[in-house]
């Protein structure tokens, strides 16, 4: 058992390792002899794990998806929310996440490797899927469309916010990004009960690891 930890724990030193060259050199200049100086552990290592930078790519990409800190809400329209509140915050502070998108957006990579938006779109679709059969969506709302589009206005933010001189706080910005869509799909009771607060993403999370460690 100690011998499977030990080798969990070393893969992840890998992933973040990878993640962090990955997002900021870009893929194609990373290179391994970059990821083994920051994972400070040796090739032999690696190789029992990832036989290529190819493969260390898609293990940083299958990382991608998570709902850390979303927790069962009286409104699904509120776990949408969170998810998105949740990601902003988590993004700046988890490598894996961050060069999740840097790799979405290389060209060569995205060739590659694919991207992880079209799984964001399906979560997406199945949350505002079910908040529409709850009434929670003004009866215009298409679940797919809406989703879709989501993720590309929370990606464009993203990628904008990133590249100022003085970035602001991401999780203000999809707050207020929530604050400009949220009218125009909830249903005005329900509008009126949302949490979109920039702290909320915060204080989720603070309780989910609480929870776990307890």
């Amino acid at each position: 058992m100690a011998r499977q930890q030990r080798a969990i724990r070393t893969r992840r030193v890998f992933l973040e390792a990878a993640a962090e060259v990955f997002d900021e050199h870009g893929y194609d200049a990373a290179t391994i002899a970059a990821i083994l100086e920051r994972a400070g552990l040796t090739r032999g290592a690696l190789y029992f794990h990832f036989t290529s930078k190819e493969e260390l790519a898609r293990g940083v990409l299958e990382e991608a998806v998570t709902a850390e800190g979303v927790t069962p809400q009286t409104f699904k329209l509120q776990e949408w929310v969170d998810i998105a509140l949740l990601l902003a915050y988590r993004l700046p502070r988890e490598p894996l996440l961050s060069a999740s998108i840097r790799l979405s957006v290389d060209p060569r990579a995205r060739g590659l490797f694919g991207t992880r938006w079209p799984d964001w779109i399906s979560m997406g679709v199945e949350i505002l899927s079910e908040a529409k059969e709850r009434g929670e969506l003004l009866p215009h709302v298409d679940p797919v469309m809406t989703s879709r589009l989501f993720v590309g206005a929370w990606t464009g933010v993203q990628l904008v916010t990133e590249s100022m001189a003085e970035p602001p706080d991401l999780v203000a910005e999809i707050s207020a990004l929530f604050e400009l869509i949220l009218p125009n799909n909830a249903v005005p009771g329900v509008l009126a009960r949302l949490d979109t607060s920039p702290h909320r993403a915060e204080r989720l999370l603070e309780e989910s690891r609480t929870a776990a460690a307890s």
